[in-house]
């Protein structure tokens, strides 16, 4: 197998083939004077399996055309299998039509993907589980949750309790926990006036326990914030934020450290100043 890094995930790639034991492939990219993008792949892939490792994170239009480049130049130079490899799956969001007219991009994407030459594709917690369901090619969605949990473990962490920040995330919240042998729930909303929203664990007590608040997606930060300063009203002890993907827009981050956040962090599936966890032995063993 020859896994072929896109511009997106030059670490992630070259940890996957680490774990693999196979040869990195480091595409030769550049612009031309007009801004099209220019790819060559400098190696033969005849007869090879090849993994293209490229997450589609911001901008994500030109991640996506590398991506899809990079698996068409694969197909088109004989490789015998070609596995599309998107840590983070943009457009996942957009997985249905809210108004008539809208198109539902998530199809789009897998349309062009399966275009492209994937004979195969693999992701990390996609956001929506119903941008999975369309493909024509073997399909899988892989769950860091685990490997968050085991991250945990080196804090010592008091009495925890794992939180999702709406009941949707519930089950990223119970993954984390099952590592640690700790309770989990989720937080739910109720409006006490058109103006006033209060934030609160369906049924925990958080006061005196440290609180891991975990997500697939952190974007703006703004669920995480205001479920952070509720947490603190409420007696919370320390408060640790992780998700997989930290898409983290504009100040996010300094926001949540502001809100009281001892700890954010998340995995390499987006690579960032907080990816301390990596994603490679999960992918390597989905792609063996």
């Amino acid at each position: 197998m020859l896994v072929v890094a896109g511009s997106a995930s030059r670490n992630l790639s070259e940890r996957v083939a680490a774990e693999l034991g196979c040869e990195l492939v480091r595409p030769e990219l550049k612009r031309f004077p007009d801004g099209e993008l220019y790819v060559r792949v400098p190696q033969e892939l005849k007869g090879e399996a090849v993994a293209v490792v490229q997450s589609t994170c911001q901008p994500q239009n030109d991640n996506f055309m590398e991506l899809f480049f990079l698996l068409h130049v694969a197909k088109d130079l004989g490789a015998e299998r070609v596995s599309a490899v998107v840590p983070y799956l943009g457009y996942a969001r957009q997985d249905k039509r809210f108004e008539p007219g809208e198109v539902v991009s998530a199809q789009t994407v897998r349309v062009l993907l399966e275009g492209a030459g994937a004979d195969e594709f693999v992701t990390v917690d996609v956001h929506s589980d119903k941008a999975m369901e369309s493909f024509k090619i073997p399909a899988r969605n892989l769950t860091a949750m685990p490997l968050v949990g085991k991250y945990l473990r080196r804090f010592e962490l008091r009495d925890p309790v794992v939180l999702a920040p709406d009941q949707g995330a519930l089950h990223h919240a119970e993954c984390v926990a099952g590592e640690l042998q700790a309770d989990f729930d989720y937080l739910v909303k109720h409006r006490e006036t058109p103006t006033k929203v209060k934030m609160e664990p369906k049924r925990l007590n958080v006061r005196g326990r440290d609180a891991v608040l975990v997500d697939d997606i952190i974007s703006t930060g703004g669920t995480i914030v205001e479920a952070s300063k509720i947490l603190r009203k409420q007696g919370a002890g320390k408060i640790y934020v992780a998700c997989t993907h930290a898409v983290l827009v504009g100040d996010a981050l300094e926001k949540i450290r502001r809100a009281g956040a001892e700890e954010v962090f998340a995995t390499d599936t987006i690579e960032r100043e907080i990816s301390r966890i990596t994603v490679a032995p999960l992918i390597a063993d989905a792609l063996r």
